[in-house]
């Protein structure tokens, strides 16, 4: 929980246009620009939703200091998914690999997301569940991690 994940998704999309960029001959499609554009847009849509979410619950939106939340959020996109910070970051993601029309860089989309399980979301909700226990575990069973 170290790497804030809008660092990590900046690290993503660098590397997956400098994979496009080396390595040209991967490239499998050339894509009328909403492809991407519109997972891109869907994204920023989904994260903002989850930041607003907390805000209006005055919790912390800040994934690197979990413990500083001051409440569970269970409504609005959190009724449909635990993290759509980071369901919106994948979203971007995917976006930009489908502008890229690249083979190489949509194979990034699945490290971000196996590491954002292994190293952000497991760790936050070990954190959040001892903190705020029952409602949290009842949470994390009635609302899937992603979608």
């Amino acid at each position: 929980m170290k790497v804030p994940p809008v660092a990590l998704v900046l690290v993503c999309g660098l590397l997956m246009g400098g994979m496009a960029a080396v390595w040209p001959a991967a490239r499998l499609w050339a894509v009328p620009w909403w492809w991407g554009a519109l997972p891109i847009a869907l994204g920023a849509g989904v994260a903002l939703a989850g930041v607003l979410a907390f805000r209006r619950a005055a919790t912390t939106v800040n994934p690197t200091t979990p413990q500083a939340s001051s409440s569970v959020v269970t409504t609005g996109i959190y009724a449909h998914s635990r993290n759509p910070m980071y369901l919106g970051f994948a979203l971007a993601l995917l976006g930009w690999g489908l502008w890229l029309g690249h083979a190489g860089a949509l194979l990034v989309l699945p490290a971000f997301v196996l590491y954002m399980n292994r190293f952000q979301i497991v760790p936050e909700e070990r954190m959040l569940v001892q903190k705020f226990g029952a409602p949290y575990t009842r949470y994390l069973q009635q609302v899937r991690r992603w979608l």
